[in-house]
Order: C-alpha cells, then structure tokens, then sequence
C-alpha cells in the first residue's frame, strides 16, 4: 500500500509550485491511475514519493518511508522514462548485472526474459530496442526483485495498442498477487480503463480521487449511441434541427449503420426519428467515450476480434438501454424477437444479452469491479465501440498475463555482492577493452619513437612516458577506465530509478576500486611488457635489460597507474561525470605536482630521517621478513613530488566523496 501525504514541490522564482498539497493512497491489490495533462505534475508527483526530488510531503510504502527501508529495490520496482541501461549492453547481460546488484540468483534474468517475452532478444543490444521492446525491458528490472510495488511514468506512452493492451495485464496480473501498482498517464480513456481507482490531478492539486467506475461515469462524456439502417439521414435531420433549435450537437458517424451523438439525450433522438419515420435498431446513453474521433480504448478493437462471445453479445440478442433494461428492438426471427435466455459462457459466468455478470463476485481475488470501459458489447464494426453503463454491465476479466515465479528464499547480504555487480558492470560491454587495447598500441609507438630519438631513460623507456607529458598513456587509461567506474553510473544509471540519483554507498565505492586497482596493475604489466617485447623485435635485447633498482621503480609505477585509476574513480563520483574523473587525473601532476614540488624546495631545518625505526619503537611493532626496508621504499615513493601530490589528491578526493555520502544520507 502506497500513502501519500501532504506531497509539495519546492517553487522556483515567482512560479507556483509544480505539485501542491496532493494526498492520496494506492491500496495492495489494485491498480491505481495517476491522471494529468502533460505538465501537470504527475512525474514531479512519482519524483517526490521516490525522494528524487527535494520537496515537502511524506510517502509511505506498507508502512515505511523509502529511505527507512534496507533493500528499496526488493520493495518498490520504479520504470522513469526508457531503460537506463548502456546502450552497447545485451539485454541478457543487463538483466544478470542488476541481478547481482539485488542480490537475487542470476536465472532470475532468465526468468524475467521470459515472463516479459523477450527470450529471442536475450543477446540484442540496448540500443537497438524498439519502443516496446524498450518497456518491456524496463517493467522486466522492475519486477526483477520480486518487488511489491509498482511505480511507473507513463508507461505505454508511444506503444502501439497491442503492447499497451500487454503492459496492462502485466500491471493487473501484479495487483492480482496482492502488489500495489500505481501508474500515470494523460489518458483518461486509458485510465478508466486500465486502472481501478483514478486520482486526477490539474495544475498540481488533485481534484478528484475516485474508483474507475465513477470516473468514468462523472468525468468522461456522455454519448448517445444509435445504430439504424438510414444513418446518413438521421445525421443530416439531427444536425438541421440542432441548428434550427441553435444547439450544439455534435453526429459522429463511425461506421455502417452506427451513430454517435455528443450534446444530446435518447429521448430528443427518438422523438426527431420517430417524427420523421426513421427505423432505429439501437438507442442507449453510454458514458466513457472522450468525445468524436478518440477512437477504441487500448486494446479493445483486438479484444473484440479475438473474442469468440462477441457474436453473442451484438444487437440480435438485445441492446441495453440507458436504464440497464434489454430492449427488443433488435430484429426479429421467424418466430419473433430473438430470445435472452442466459447460458453459461466457457468462464463460468452468465451472458444476457451484452451484459456479462460473473457467478462469482469473490472468484477472481481483490479485483474491483471494471470500468465500463472494458465492456465489450458486440461484433467490431468498423472503429465503433459501446461502453456499457457501469451501474448494470461489467466485463469478466481478461486473462492474466503470466508472471516469473516470485522469490521463495533470498540470500544473505553479502560483502561480495557490490563486487560482482562491478564485475559484470564493467565486462558487459566493450569500453574496457578498447580503451586496453589503445592504450597498449599508444604506448608500443611511442616506446618505438623514444628508442629511436635517444636520449630517453630506459625506465621511462619501458614505460613509454616521455618527458614531455605530464602522464604516460598507461596512466590515462587506468585514469579514464576509472572515471568510466562512475561515470557511466550516472550517464545509464541501472541502479537508481532517474538519472544523477546513483547512491553513494561504501561498499559500493570499495567495490569499484577494487576492480579500478586490478584493472590498473593489469595494464601496468602488460604495457611494460608489451613495450620491452616490441623494443626488443625492433631494437634488440639492449634496451630491454632489467634496471638495478627493479623493485623501487615497480612499486613507484604500479602506485602511479593504480593511484591515477583511484582518483578518476572518486572524482566522477563526486562530480557525477566522466570528464570530471579524467580532468582531476590530469591535473595531479599539470597542478597539483607543481605546488607540492614548490614547497618541498622550499628551506628545511629538519629533515624525516629514521622515520622508519622510530615508528617501530612507537607502535611496538617487529617488522617481520624486513618490513623495514618496504615501509622506506612507500615512503620514499610519498615523499616524491608525483608521489605525495597523488597521495594529496586521493586524501582529499576520498574525504569529499566521504563527506558528500554523509551529506546525502542526512538529506
């Protein structure tokens, strides 16, 4: 159950503000429409519940505010927008990332594939999805947790009918387990329809809070309906006495021998064809079409074709009327008016006429009653439709579509959950590889170019960093696949619901430097020996002996790459932003080296010599296997310009991602 209350947004400049005051409840077990123009306020509404936006109001989901809750994923499924998801990602291989991220076994992607019907798509790129393929996708990770709650924008906007006519039985079947599903759209057809309870909102504030069968008979038009075989001269007569009579009258013709008539009532119809002699098969009022040219509810053209009753329930067997009663205008057989005598249909439930009534009110669960949106009564013809009145008709339930077997046994929180979603996050597409790759094939030129200059140190030489650049390109890779960690959270955020809101978590942080450091000592090696195997092929075994002091020149080069990795990582989560992450890596040695080797020429009347030993005498510590001379080695490296202005960097980018975790979880 979802309650809302007191919901508010913060107002910008002399503007009201976007959503005011809106309370409402989404009860478990039902299907609840969130009804608004384009712009009035729905997603600024579904952003405040979610704590995506900064604003006034509480939101409780069965109980909790979202962010009093452990797992919120396990909780509340959300669908904002299209799937965010990178583009070069299988639709498979999104699905078992974010089943690490949820800690739920990696065949519930398999699972969820195939509920949503996407089993022959499992290996096809995000990017090249279609619209309902995209939605299908997006309401598969948010029923992948098993979650009980729905929350989802708009989301058969720009489906074609069958896919909306898909989506909603998803939705429907959901609440028919017991979750709670609340939607928006702009469609109030589609909301009476879909939905059992409506809330509307206009300019912000909610106006109406109402069951769908009230909806539809309240705020959606009246229509008067009349099927005859002389359509084109009653519309002609309607139309000349509404303009004789200066009335606003409205005949829509919507096929064969079916009319509509806005802005008038049964009894003016009648009377003007019984005046002017013109026969009439049907005359009802109905409630729930949006006025000439809106057209079928969402899937109901399809239903009324696929639906082996629908010969059963059209004009031979009688007609209701405005009142709910059957008329016998209908045409006769050879031994009269076609009979109403009820029989049972395959459900289980009894037909009479166009008028469906289950035996059962309590045999399809906590569904409500449906709006008479989705009474079917007869054959298709052309692009008409009849909605029934919802006092005395309302349609048996559709089937339900099929959903994934819900999650009987979740595993414990592990520490190596966060883990293995970076291991899939990072290796479920190519970026890393390619950026490997080039930097490998960069580095191999630009050794090959320094052998053939001269003059180049054989450390830098191996290294392929020429003096001339303030990084080698090994460093800027581990730089820029760190920044890629984070930075690709916030540019396809899988893990939040909307673009920028990626959560700051430590074990999340841990995770990704990890991956970062190995990733980084990988490149390391293999550039240094891919540069010394290339050297060799073109130079010879001169240039690629081992220096003397192999050990301090490793540790000084994998702390660069790893450190370089680490601060792109902690930038782009602090700046949310790829570039940001590359820019901080650059301006370690373009800024920040230049400060700390100014103050270490500075004058200095003490010097840190046995810095080492004196640590042993305070800590009490014997350094075992000659930690001594390891610990000199680390600080030497710090105590370098490069060195401590990295240190430097990843002291202070680490308290600032720290200090903007904290800030966030306090908000």
């Amino acid at each position: 159950m979802i309650q809302a209350f007191g919901l508010t947004s913060n107002s910008r400049k002399d503007l009201p503000p976007a959503v005011d005051d809106v309370s409402f409840e989404a009860r478990a077990g039902r299907v609840t429409a969130l009804l608004g123009a384009t712009g009035g306020g729905k997603t600024t509404a579904l952003r405040l519940m979610l704590e995506l936006e900064q604003g006034r109001g509480l939101t409780y989901f069965r109980g909790r505010p979202l962010h009093r809750i452990a797992h919120p994923s396990r909780e509340v499924g959300v669908l904002m927008g299209d799937v965010p998801g990178h583009p070069a990602r299988t639709v498979r291989g999104h699905l078992r990332m974010l089943c690490a991220a949820a800690g739920v076994p990696v065949r519930r992607a398999d699972e969820m594939l195939e509920a949503v019907g996407l089993v022959s798509l499992r290996d096809e790129r995000l990017g090249t999805l279609s619209r309902g393929m995209d939605r299908r996708l997006g309401l598969a990770c948010a029923l992948l947790p098993d979650p009980h709650t729905l929350v989802l924008d708009d989301p058969a906007e720009g489906l074609s009918t069958r896919e909306s006519h898909w989506l909603y039985g998803m939705l429907r079947a959901h609440a028919a387990q017991g979750g709670s599903v609340l939607f928006t759209t702009s469609e109030p057809k589609e909301a009476a329809r879909a939905a059992d309870h409506v809330i509307t909102l206009e300019q912000g504030r909610l106006v109406a809070d109402q069951v769908a069968t009230e909806f539809a008979r309240t705020r959606l038009r009246p229509r008067v309906v009349v099927r005859t075989p002389h359509a084109v001269r009653l519309a002609a007569l309607l139309a000349k006495e509404a303009r004789t009579a200066h009335r606003s009258v409205e005949v829509v013709r919507e096929g064969g021998n079916r009319l509509s008539v806005y802005g008038s009532t049964c009894a003016d119809v009648g009377e003007t064809a019984f005046r002017h002699g013109v026969l009439v098969h049907q005359l009802a009022d109905e409630i729930g079409d949006m006025g000439p040219g809106a057209g079928p509810l969402p899937g109901e053209a399809a239903e009324a074709a696929q639906d082996p009753r629908a010969g059963a329930a059209g004009p031979e067997t009688g007609e209701l009327l405005g009142d709910g009663a059957l008329g016998a205008a209908g045409p006769e057989t050879r031994d009269g008016p076609v009979a109403h005598d009820d029989f049972a249909s395959p459900s289980g439930s009894h037909m009479r006429g166009a008028e469906v009534m289950p035996a059962d009110p309590t045999a399809h669960g906590d569904q409500v009653p449906r709006s008479d949106q989705d009474t079917r009564s007869g054959p298709a013809e052309g692009t008409g439709h009849a909605a029934l009145s919802p006092a005395t008709a309302t349609r048996a339930p559709a089937p339900l579509s099929p959903l994934a077997p819900p999650i009987s046994v979740r595993s414990a929180p592990s520490p190596l959950r966060p883990l293995r979603y970076e291991l899939r996050r990072a290796a479920g597409i190519g970026t890393g590889f390619l950026t490997g790759a080039a930097v490998l094939v960069t580095s191999a030129l630009t050794a090959v170019l320094l052998a053939r200059v001269g003059h180049t140190p054989q450390a830098r030489l191996l290294a392929a960093w020429p003096r001339e650049l303030p990084l080698p390109p090994a460093a800027l890779g581990a730089g820029l696949l760190g920044a890629l960690a984070f930075g690709d959270e916030f540019r396809h955020p899988a893990l939040a619901a909307d673009r920028g809101t990626v959560p700051r978590r430590l074990g999340l942080l841990t995770a990704k430097l990890f991956v970062a450091a190995v990733t980084a000592l990988a490149l390391a090696l293999l550039v240094v020996g891919c540069d010394a195997e290339v050297l060799y092929l073109v130079y010879g075994r001169e240039l690629t002996e081992v220096p003397a002091d192999w050990l301090s020149l490793s540790a000084s080069w994998f702390g660069l790459v790893v450190g370089c990795a680490w601060a792109g990582v902690l930038a782009a989560g602090i700046f949310r932003s790829t570039t940001a992450g590359l820019a901080a890596v650059v301006s370690v040695p373009v800024l920040v080296v230049p400060l700390v080797h100014k103050a270490l020429d500075g004058g200095s009347v003490r010097a840190a010599a046995g810095l080492p030993a004196r640590l042993r005498e305070v800590l009490l510590l014997q350094w075992p296997f000659g930690g001594e001379r390891y610990l000199a080695g680390a600080v030497r490296v710090v105590a370098q310009p490069v060195g401590g202005a990295l240190t430097l960097s990843l002291t202070a980018l680490l308290c600032a991602y720290l200090l903007t975790a904290l800030r966030s979880r306090v908000r």
